[in-house]
């Protein structure tokens, strides 16, 4: 008897520690072919209408490789930075995995900045190896157009967003695939990500050899070698300029960042730039005081992670797209 109930425990233990799945959370799952990679798709629909005909709205993640899910004992992690709840009665939302990463992982497995590192403590080979934009560009597109041809999925609408590294993504997505109807770029810098990190450390005085970095990058712009930082061709890639291309998009385009950010006075440039051409389809929305990810911050630049402000940025754009 004693036996048996030292079995019961260990099952028990065993079901309560298991991997869980992104359906124990309510999301489908899909596994999409491309090329050499196979990607973990994740779509969140609102409850009982998985399978009602709606437009998407396709995000793309930042920067780091984290899971798309994350989990503890008292539940999922938020997926996306806005409130979901605000855009399921119109859109499916989809997100996609990072190569090399699990799509779904308990926290505990993670590293303190929820990002995730292989069985030698490394970076995924896989990850670095794909880490740059023409890779996140081709293998969205491909899945883009995988899900156009759900019966659940319409065409008529469809929205590609993203935030931080994010919006490059988008931004080039948006200029290559005529399917896309409406690009949200937020928190990024039009004129390239090596000049945020440039004005980042001509606000702290501390230059770090910024400029011989970026000499660097450009001497080596095809090196995918990484060990915890982005590769030469990440910042090569994500530092080209997109302020050309997001002019010559005819669709409706929103841009929206946060004025203490280190691109905020590139986007007040585009900003500028836009209006002296009389560039109709793009609307910008700063947001006053706020930083990178939406944080109010003080002199120091030090952002109080106490005021989330996502919700209301995504608000914003419900309201931009109701109208667009």
């Amino acid at each position: 008897m004693k036996q048996l109930f030292s079995v019961i425990i260990v099952l028990l233990y065993g079901s309560l520690s298991a991997q869980k799945t992104p359906a124990d959370f309510g999301y489908r799952h899909l596994k999409i072919d491309c090329k050499n990679d196979v990607a973990d798709v994740i779509i969140q629909s609102k409850k009982g209408e998985e399978n009602k005909k709606k437009p998407m709205l396709f995000w793309c993640q930042g920067s780091l490789p984290q899971p798309v899910l994350k989990y503890d004992e008292k539940g999922i992690y938020g997926t996306f930075p806005f409130n979901p709840d605000d855009f399921l009665t119109t859109y499916h939302l989809v997100i996609v995995g990072k190569p090399g990463v699990p799509v779904i992982s308990d926290v505990k497995k993670l590293e303190r900045d929820y990002t995730y590192r292989d069985s030698q403590g490394k970076t995924p080979k896989q990850y670095s190896e794909h880490n740059h934009l023409d890779f996140y560009v081709q293998r969205n597109n491909v899945i883009l157009q995988r899900l156009l041809s759900e019966k659940w999925i319409s065409d008529e609408k469809v929205v590609v967003a993203g935030h931080s590294e994010g919006s490059g993504i988008a931004a080039k997505m948006a200029s290559e695939n005529k399917a896309v109807t409406h690009l949200i770029y937020s928190g990024g810098n039009p004129y390239g990500r090596i000049l945020s990190i440039i004005a980042q450390s001509r606000f702290y005085d501390s230059d770090n050899n910024t400029i011989e970095y970026w000499k660097a990058v450009v001497d080596n712009k095809n090196d995918l070698t990484s060990e915890e930082s982005d590769s030469f061709k990440t910042t090569y890639d994500f530092s080209v300029p997109v302020n050309e291309t997001i002019e010559k998009l005819k669709k409706p385009v929103l841009i929206t960042y946060g004025t203490k950010d280190w691109n905020a006075a590139y986007n007040d440039m585009f900003y500028v730039e836009a209006i002296r051409k009389e560039i109709k389809n793009i609307t910008f929305i700063p947001f006053p005081g706020l930083e990178h990810n939406y944080f109010p911050v003080n002199e120091k630049m030090e952002p109080n992670h106490q005021i989330y402000n996502w919700e209301n940025v995504g608000k914003e754009w419900v309201k931009w797209l109701t109208v667009n």
